[in-house]
């Protein structure tokens, strides 16, 4: 018995150096976490840091977040609570105080002050909040404050990124706190929310556990390839890389969601002028957004706004009418058009109700060479001003063009049809199930490219390859993995995953 927890134990320990070795051999340039950290040290690590947590500009209050191992400390010898003779330093974790931050005889305000001691912060540091008065002045005063008694200036996403090297969050959850910040619908908010519990990152970081600790025992194998023993059970090994496939397989499926819950769908309303784009775009924005005339051509250039339906964010964008004009500068109007139905996921065709009858083999004409061109697009054809012909001809229009939306953009009727036939492209049934979705295009790339590993390795298991060359896509795959959570980066990445974060978190 003794024996068999030994192996175990020489078994554990030979997953550790593996796990090691990957990340050597994966051609990572310095990936392992030592690496991180020392790339954290170039920023001095062990500094004390400050900046504004708040929005910049006038409000009621303001919150300055002091972190690092001397943050207590350099609050200490500025605030004065209203209980004489009180210290932050003696102050339990989680704790608020009241008083007032001075600098030598002079009162700088009266302010909130949020205790929170390592490890159980944000940053995994000791960390103080400061809520003060909202006044630019004050704001810049306690700045100046903290800078003068020992602290820096934090760099963009220096908090969250000690929270990441601490071992707070991973680094998919950390890229999760800025898309949190940056959502502007109930969609993107939940799914940012359920990245930052852990989301798809878990399940990535339970399977690669799973396929490392066989990785282990197949490289183990290689050590004692003389006495051909096996030690990984091969038929346990192949229903593993089935699940992963199937599970990569659903996470690279879902960033089609994803990607359109997080920065919204493109769309744009395109047809003949004078048939309704800019009223249309105004109806739906409920505003005189586009402006609006019976002159042909009125809008030269695209106008674009943004609105929320159920949840999900639109871009709508109204183009100069397509036609043949001898005018230079609605022709670049209408060059844009046809650049901006290329950059659209969905595609708005305006027909003109009352002119149907004479033009119908046009507008067909001119529907089926945007299918024909961009035929992954949805396209959505719309008949306006429908509150000007009679229900005879309206059925002749429908009959004509079965998929047809007839609406008024004038009379704002059949708005809500419209909207419904929009919410029902984007499939959030992965959402409403509280699925895990992938939003993240790195991380949409990096699961490509395991899932691309992962499939080496099944092929190789049928062509039974041997185990030092099934080892090298495993390693491969396992490197993809980590790149996902963070066990695995490179200097680059970090600095440009954290740059893109609002200073002050």
């Amino acid at each position: 018995m003794l024996k068999y927890y030994n192996i175990l134990q020489f078994i554990k320990f030979l997953c550790q150096c593996f796990e090691i070795k990957t990340r050597q051999r994966s051609k990572l340039n310095g990936c392992c976490r030592l690496k991180i950290i020392a790339y954290f040290c170039l920023m001095n690590h062990h500094d004390t840091i400050v900046a504004l947590a708040t929005a910049s500009g006038v409000g009621a209050i303001a919150i300055i977040r002091l972190s690092g191992p001397k943050s207590i400390e350099i609050a200490d010898c500025c605030f004065q609570s209203v209980h004489k003779g009180k210290f932050l330093k003696d102050q339990k974790s989680h704790s608020l105080h009241l008083g007032h931050l001075v600098e030598g005889t002079r009162t700088l305000d009266e302010v909130l002050v949020s205790v929170f001691k390592n490890p159980n912060s944000y940053t995994g540091e000791d960390t103080v909040e400061i809520s003060c008065h909202g006044s630019i002045y004050i704001q810049q005063e306690i700045l100046q404050l903290f800078i003068d008694k020992g602290a820096r200036m934090a760099a963009a996403g220096e908090f969250t990124l000690r929270a990441f090297l601490n071992g707070k969050l991973d680094l998919s959850q950390a890229e999760a706190v800025a898309d949190l910040i940056a959502s502007d619908s109930k969609a993107s908010h939940q799914v940012a929310m359920q990245q930052m519990r852990g989301g798809f990152s878990n399940e990535i970081q339970h399977l690669r556990e799973q396929l490392l600790n066989f990785a282990s025992l197949i490289e183990l194998e290689l050590d004692f390839s003389e006495e051909d023993v096996e030690f990984a059970d091969r038929s346990q090994f192949k229903e593993l890389i089935g699940r992963i496939q199937l599970v990569l397989k659903r996470l690279i499926d879902s960033f089609a969601v994803g990607n359109v819950i997080k920065n919204g769908i493109p769309v744009a309303i395109v047809g003949e002028p004078n048939v309704g784009k800019s009223t249309l775009l105004n109806a739906l924005l409920n505003e005189e957004r586009a402006l609006v005339s019976e002159i042909a051509g009125t809008t030269r250039d695209t106008i674009e706004d943004e609105i929320n339906i159920d949840g999900i964010a639109y871009r709508f964008i109204d183009t100069a009418g397509i036609r043949k004009t001898e005018d230079l500068v609605e022709n670049m109007g209408i060059q844009k058009t046809f650049e901006k139905i290329g950059q659209a996921q969905v595609v708005l065709y305006l027909l003109n109700a009352e002119t149907f009858e004479i033009q119908q083999e046009k507008f067909k004409f001119e529907i089926q060479n945007i299918k024909s061109k961009h035929p992954h697009k949805k396209l959505l054809v719309i008949a306006n001003k429908t509150d000007a012909i009679s229900q005879k001809q309206l059925a002749k229009l429908q009959a004509a063009i079965p998929e047809l939306i007839a609406l008024s953009a004038k009379k704002k009727t059949g708005i809500e049809l419209l909207t419904n036939h929009l919410t029902s492209l984007v499939q959030t049934g992965a959402l409403e199930n509280n699925e895990s979705i992938v939003t993240n295009s790195r991380h949409y790339d990096a699961l490509l490219k395991a899932l691309n590993e992962i499939n080496k390795v099944d092929e190789a298991m049928k062509l039974g390859v041997s185990g030092d060359l099934l080892a090298i896509d495993i390693r491969e795959a396992l490197y993809f993995f980590g790149l996902i959570t963070g066990e695995v980066t490179t200097d680059d990445l970090l600095g440009n995953i954290f740059a893109n974060f609002c200073i002050g978190k």
